[in-house]
């Protein structure tokens, strides 16, 4: 196992170099640049790009920007917080936007194994067209029309929560934004879970362990949950990653300064460094999330381990 993981750990390392590299080449062939001021000459133009070091070939900039990295220098922004640092300037919205993507996760994945077990046990019933329903919604619906409706009736007509997100009142204003985002994974761990448990149930072992006289209860827990765990683990890694790289919407319809508008005010603005530094953070967090899903694996079902050592 710790062969794998030593394994996966430089695969990973090597994809984000080339991610990085990737990124540097688009942003070399995007129109304009920083410093896009007219009142700016063609000689103070070349100051600024001598003074930031953007007239140096691309990959010598590529180069020192991995160097710098290291060191935990992501450069400094050009335009939205000049000279300021770029680690300094997403931090706030990482965090932030970190914060609530896990949040909906943990909401959305607790609600999606109910509402999946519950379909599962009364397959073919109403309950099961019901969560199949809500299930359906939640695929069909983007998350922030969830965003508008809560906003409009839980916010605005009942006045239960604020409406827009505040720092004074993070903890409140948290909870339309949790919620409208919680419905992505919601409807898909409903989905997989009902499909992956009905089909463990089916299975010959379970009627053994039924033969047994095992209870329901430990029945579903212990060996059929278990199993169908497996494929719902591999979806709630890249779901938790979408969380955060598809939450730009949601947190504009709330105001919430997360990093999706910060990358979005980024690109409009071209400050490469904020760019480069917002993609490569998404990039890190979805290569991490499913390396530590395929770790899990092990966990989940021996055999697996069993087959990883080998290799």
């Amino acid at each position: 196992m710790f062969k794998y993981i030593t394994k996966r750990v430089v695969i990973s390392f090597l994809t984000l170099l080339a991610i990085l590299l990737v990124l540097f080449l688009m942003l070399e062939l995007m129109p304009g640049s920083p410093f896009n001021d007219e009142k700016l000459t063609s000689s103070q133009l070349a100051l600024l790009n001598a003074k930031y070091g953007l007239s140096d070939p691309v990959l010598v900039r590529f180069f020192r920007y991995v160097a710098n990295m290291f060191q935990g220098d992501f450069g400094v922004s050009y335009v939205i917080n000049k000279n300021k640092a770029v680690s300094a300037l997403i931090s706030g919205p990482l965090s932030l936007s970190i914060r609530i993507g896990a949040m909906a996760m943990v909401v959305g994945s607790i609600l999606g194994l109910i509402l999946g077990v519950a379909a599962a046990l009364n397959h073919n019933t109403w309950v099961d067209t019901l969560c199949s329903f809500i299930s359906i919604i939640g695929v069909s619906v983007p998350s922030y029309v969830f965003a508008l409706v809560l906003m409009y009736y839980v916010g605005f007509k009942l006045s239960w929560t604020p409406i827009l997100y505040s720092a004074k009142n993070a903890g409140s204003s948290m909870i339309l934004p949790v919620l409208a985002l919680s419905m992505f994974p919601l409807a898909n761990v409903s989905r997989f879970t009902r499909l992956e448990l009905i089909d463990v149930l089916g299975s010959d072992y379970i009627q053994l362990v039924k033969a047994k006289g095992v209870k329901q209860t430990g029945l579903i827990l212990n060996h059929a949950l278990r199993n169908a765990l497996i494929p719902i683990v591999t979806i709630m890694g890249p779901l938790l990653v979408n969380l955060l790289t598809g939450s730009m919407v949601v947190e504009k319809v709330f105001g919430i300064p997360g990093i999706g508008m910060l990358m979005v005010q980024a690109i409009q603005n071209n400050d490469y460094n904020v760019v480069i530094a917002c993609a490569f953070i998404y990039s890190a967090l979805y290569i991490f999330v499913m390396l530590v899903v395929d770790i899990l694996y092990g966990f989940i079902d021996p055999r697996i381990r069993v087959a990883k050592e080998g290799n």
